[in-house]
């Protein structure tokens, strides 16, 4: 069996539970999808469409990677300060129009 890994945002992981709790019937998950379920319907506010609009909007700016974009689309920065952390790790330079640029699409598909 081939397994790969991929970043998914949470709304696609309470998208795949939720179906997968109509398959087998809530109590019939493991308690970690149980946990991960209650946690994605808790915290995500956002369609999967919403997330995926995102996701494709901010990839276009050339400092967003892949990992960028999904935590944009989880953690739906409002302000300059939480762009600012999610790119704390990265090794970039953003400039102020940049940041603007990702409050703006998120402002726009929320």
């Amino acid at each position: 069996m081939d397994m790969s890994e991929q970043y998914v945002t949470l709304a696609e992981v309470r998208e795949l539970l939720e179906a997968e709790a109509e398959i087998r019937g809530y109590d019939n998950l493991l308690q970690s999808q149980k946990a991960a379920l209650d946690h994605a319907q808790t915290v995500c506010s956002i369609s999967l469409d919403q997330a995926n609009a995102i996701i494709d909007e901010v990839k276009k700016i050339d400092i967003v990677t892949d990992a960028v974009a999904l935590k944009i689309a989880d953690l739906l920065p409002r302000y300059p300060e939480d762009v600012r952390a999610i790119f704390s790790k990265e090794r970039v330079t953003l400039e102020p129009q940049q940041i603007q640029q990702i409050i703006d699409i998120v402002e726009k598909h929320i």
